[in-house]
């Protein structure tokens, strides 16, 4: 295995299980240095496979949707490694329902999950590489986000979590722009794998195959995280990867498209027909997941 993350330290939020441990043994096989956070003592069973396998890393229990939590988790990546060079953010959880049967707690528990728990530990880093930068220290650092194909085109039964994908999105692309002085790119990926979260999605494809190329396992995102986190992707920010099996794309977002324009103030009963021509200038949206 190659050595391209030597020395570099990342915290992986919720890498318990699933995508966040593919990307954690991943990582440390590169010779990253990682920090494994997890809500559950499942953090420590990551920790355990990847010193087995002669890796480094030490395990940070708690839930990154807390703000002091997250501080601690931050700072215990700079003070085990004496610094924080890559942060991926993939803690996350669903809760479905139709939306005309969603409740005000399923709305709220999934949104602090996955948009407030990417915001809490991303804050509290870049205070560190800001912070790192005005001292002359600043060099290259990194946040993979995690997003859906959810939060790019929608799914059924999934407003919840559509929306903090989408959220997740748009967090990448604000940032991306206002952390770039600090030399510090953020980009997300869109990952479609097989996990305990996407069981219900993927029930079709959750075995395994006996053999040949699995193409639902975890395992095929994280070279693309791992990349990411390298010093090599330094000239990409504000990007968002679609990724699964051995396909990797990327996904473009929303372009202002045709417009009409007038002199004057539109009246709402002529504004039918322009809006009609300006419809049949683009392509249809893309159908949401499920429809």
């Amino acid at each position: 295995m190659s050595k391209l993350l030597e020395g570099r330290v990342a915290v992986i939020t919720g890498a318990g299980g699933g995508l966040g441990r593919s990307h954690a043994l991943e990582i440390a096989q590169h010779g990253g240095y990682v920090v494994v956070n997890d809500v559950s003592e499942a953090a420590h069973k990551t920790v355990a496979e990847i010193r087995e396998t002669g890796g480094t890393a030490t395990a940070s229990v708690g839930d990154v949707a807390d703000w002091d939590y997250s501080a601690s988790l931050i700072d215990t990546a700079v003070t085990t490694y004496g610094g924080l060079d890559a942060l991926v953010n993939n803690a996350g959880l669903v809760r479905d329902k139709m939306f005309v049967n969603m409740s005000e707690e399923e709305w709220d528990f999934v949104l602090r999950v996955d948009l407030k728990g990417h915001f809490c530990p991303f804050r509290h880093a870049s205070a560190y590489w800001r912070e790192q930068s005005k001292n002359g220290k600043a060099h290259s650092a990194c946040v993979v986000n995690t997003t859906s194909g959810a939060g790019l085109l929608g799914s059924l039964g999934q407003t919840n979590y559509a929306a903090a994908k989408a959220g997740v999105i748009a967090l990448t692309l604000v940032t991306a722009a206002e952390l770039a002085r600090y030399q510090v790119t953020v980009n997300a990926i869109a990952p479609a794998a097989r996990t305990s979260m996407t069981q219900d999605v993927f029930a079709d494809t959750m075995a395994a195959p006996a053999s040949g190329f699995d193409t639902m396992s975890p395992d095929n995102v994280s070279p693309l995280v791992a990349w990411l986190v390298s010093e090599e992707s330094s000239d990409v920010t504000g990007r968002v990867f679609e990724i699964s099996g051995g396909e990797v794309s990327i996904a473009d977002g929303w372009h202002q498209g045709p417009r009409a324009e007038k002199s004057s103030r539109w009246e709402a009963s002529e504004l039918g027909p322009v809006v009609s021509r300006l419809l049949s200038e683009v392509p249809p949206p893309s159908p949401v997941y499920g429809a």
